[in-house]
């Protein structure tokens, strides 16, 4: 961490992501749909791969953040969902909450990088925080 890491917060110094890790080969299979996402957004993104999606952390989770998930080719997000669920502010507000608490649970996670078109990404190929958000995800719109 440099010198003012300490003063605004943990570096994104992380090592890259090793080329035959689990991880590098679920992020092989969305690369493309994480080329269009990055083209999309400035922010911060933060790639949990997963065996039924790779979830993204957009901007500076667990203050602020969005989540968005690429599954099946495509790549859907939370606040479209909500909004199309017709989800309540305060229904919304618990699984941001429920989200963020997730997040804070890993956040010792092993954590890498990943260039995808010029951008640099960083990769939490954590299977607790993975299964977390699927469940979170799954119980909050079945």
């Amino acid at each position: 961490m440099g010198i003012f890491g300490g003063l605004f917060g943990k570096s994104e110094d992380f090592p890259p992501l090793p080329d035959d890790s689990y991880a590098q080969s679920r992020i092989d299979e969305v690369r493309a749909e994480l080329a269009s996402l990055t083209s999309q957004t400035n922010d911060r993104l933060e790639i949990v791969p997963s065996e039924h999606a790779a979830y993204v952390f957009i901007g500076k989770p667990p203050k602020t953040f969005g989540l968005a998930w690429i599954h099946d080719g495509k790549v859907s997000n939370l606040a479209a969902l909500a909004e199309e669920k017709r989800l309540n502010p305060i229904k919304r507000e618990r699984i941001d909450d429920a989200l963020r608490e997730a997040y804070r649970g890993c956040q010792d996670s092993e954590r890498f990088t990943l260039s995808v078109d010029g951008e640099t990404l960083v990769v939490t190929p954590s299977p607790e925080l993975e299964k977390a958000v699927h469940r979170i995800i799954e119980e909050s719109f079945a």
